[in-house]
């Protein structure tokens, strides 16, 4: 048999194999379902803020925002059916704990331009009917950024939302990827 042939040939089989990386659920096949908790609001909203947290916020109702996000993001992943209570495998339990507006970029004037949203949660995924803790994670993240003025701008409730969609995606992606 001709050397260039066979080299060519595992080459090809190779490819077709690809690396090893899927789509599909690496959770446990006896998880079918999940619970979401309400998110709880544990952002102190009285602190005060200082040199190092200047750009310290809130929003009122982020809370229910990011628990009707991380449903969404469960059900348009498809790979755990959002179940009520006491009917679910795994139970999900969220609470938010910061939310930061970082300024990124300045103008000549030192006027800021643009700045980053950064929602954290700690979260912790719990089998639902042994009560065993698989995972748990603290200071958990999603983020956006927004420009105040030029072709990019847009309000920071906007990007708001947008670090909201990004939490509640990175959410599903820890659950279901195991990453």
């Amino acid at each position: 048999m001709n050397k260039p042939f066979v080299v060519l040939s595992l080459i090809a089989a190779l490819s077709v194999g690809g690396c090893g990386y899927t789509t599909r659920s690496v959770l446990s096949p006896e998880y079918k379902s999940i619970e979401v908790e309400n998110v709880k609001n544990s952002i102190s909203v009285t602190a005060e803020q200082d040199n190092l947290r200047m750009y310290r916020g809130y929003r009122p109702g982020m809370e229910v925002e990011l628990t009707k996000a991380i449903i969404d993001a469960y059900l348009f992943d498809g790979n755990l059916k959002v179940s009520q209570e006491g009917n679910a495998d795994l139970i999900l339990v969220s609470e938010l704990v910061d939310f930061k507006r970082e300024p990124l970029r300045y103008d000549a004037n030192d006027n800021i331009e643009e700045y980053r949203i950064k929602l954290y949660v700690n979260m912790e995924l719990q089998d639902a009917n042994s009560g065993a803790t698989l995972w748990k994670e603290r200071g958990f993240s999603g983020e956006a950024t927004y420009s105040t003025s030029g072709t990019y701008a847009k309000p920071e409730s906007a990007a708001v939302t947008d670090a909201i969609k990004d939490l509640a995606r990175r959410i599903v992606e820890r659950t279901i990827e195991a990453w």
